[in-house]
């Protein structure tokens, strides 16, 4: 298969750092001992799970004690809601919002199941949350407050810190999915209200299948996983050695170029929208006049389909997105966008660009040299070409609620 696409679809995964492949593959074909063992061969693997630790540790500003290595984002969102319910089995409320990811979502949607009342908090048109709501929602018997730091689709940031102080006043835990925030925003957990987050490690090059879930301090945490006595009794399981030993390296990068990149990242990604919203009519930045992520643009373009947008994207060797990866090969649209009550003629021509720090100029202008002429050949074919579209947004209210 030919490798040199436009790789602009980077919150669904990243490329593996060429410094991470160097740092993990010794944990492959050479020191593949078990670092539970007693011997010296194995110990030597214990001591560069202990230094990946440390690295990932810094990253969030967190202590070394306080990380417990997982298998991604999912198991780190699952692992955190079940420890915070079991540690607080009188308490019988979670709250979260309608725009998480799907870890997230599915698993409250199972705990309502079993007895659990759920509060999804609601967005505005830009995804930013009321906090007014949340505040409205939080009672005595709230056990848990999970919420993203930032949006996978939108990039839209929640106002984590502040959210934070209202759960603490209720006592609740607060669990925080931080996939796509990790290495893009600065976070100091030695500072932050925050009681459990969740990331992942192919969202930062490093490869697929190996996360971390920080846990503070003191805050009462069940293992998920039962094994034997692997990540301090919290998670069972033979270490992914050459994972860890990745995420650490990967850790260690994003920490040493995060300002740097995210500056870079923020101005390409606005060079890409200032450019496409003044050459193309009827679109719109979704999410715009809020804090985003610095490399995540979700444009919706009127009367079109995404669908058709990224299948002739992809023939000029461009990869984008319109949405979340672990929600599609589903026709529906975004979850999130419907429940930014975006417009039905917007919301299935929403696509979503993704940055990273290998995103170059030269890219940015390939897509902007092919982008207009797309959206011009979908809207000449387009049965709608005005907002009279709205009798198929009845048809759909209609089929929602049958």
């Amino acid at each position: 298969m030919e490798n040199n696409c436009i790789y602009l679809d980077n919150n669904a995964t990243t490329k593996v750092d060429p410094a991470v492949v160097e740092a993990m593959m010794p944990y492959i074909t050479e020191y593949y001992g078990n670092p539970s063992s007693m011997h010296t061969f194995g110990g030597q693997v214990s001591k560069a799970i202990r230094q990946a630790r440390e690295k990932v540790a810094a990253l969030i500003g967190a202590e070394e004690s306080e990380i417990i290595f997982t298998s991604g984002g999912t198991e780190g969102d699952n692992a955190a809601i079940r420890a915070a319910l079991q540690a607080q089995p009188q308490k019988r409320h979670i709250i979260t919002t309608q725009v998480e990811h799907p870890a997230v979502l599915n698993l409250c949607k199972q705990m309502q199941n079993q007895g659990y009342e759920v509060t999804y908090l609601s967005v505005d048109s830009r995804g930013q949350l009321d906090l007014h709501e949340l505040e409205a929602a939080l009672t005595g018997n709230t056990a848990l407050v999970t919420i993203m730091y930032a949006n996978n689709e939108t990039g839209v940031i929640f106002p984590i810190e502040e959210i934070g102080k209202l759960v603490k006043e209720y006592g609740a835990i607060f669990h925080v999915d931080a996939v796509q925030a990790v290495g893009k925003i600065p976070l100091n957990m030695k500072n932050s209200t925050i009681d459990m987050l969740s990331m992942s490690g192919h969202k930062i090059h490093a490869p697929k299948g190996i996360g971390a879930l920080y846990v503070r301090r003191g805050v009462r945490f069940r293992p998920m996983l039962i094994g034997g006595g692997q990540e301090r009794g919290r998670r069972g399981g033979t270490p992914n050695v050459p994972g860890i030993v990745a995420l650490g390296k990967a850790a260690e990068l994003e920490l040493l170029h995060i300002e740097e990149a995210t500056a870079r990242e923020r101005r390409l990604r606005d060079r890409l929208e200032k450019a496409i919203i003044n050459t193309i009519p009827d679109c719109e930045v979704n999410g715009r006049g809020t804090e985003r992520l610095p490399n995540t643009t979700n444009i919706g373009f009127k009367y079109i389909e995404g669908e058709a947008i990224l299948l002739l994207l992809n023939q000029h060797g461009i990869c984008a997105s319109s949405g979340s990866a672990c929600s599609s090969g589903s026709l529906e649209p975004s979850h999130v966008l419907r429940a930014m009550g975006l417009p039905y003629t917007t919301l299935h021509g929403s696509i979503r660009f993704s940055l990273c720090r290998y995103t170059t100029e030269a890219e940015i202008d390939a897509v902007l040299g092919v982008l207009p002429g797309i959206i011009e050949r979908l809207r000449a074919i387009s049965p709608f070409t005005n907002d009279e579209a709205g009798w198929l947004q009845e048809q759909e209210q209609v089929l929602a609620h049958r």
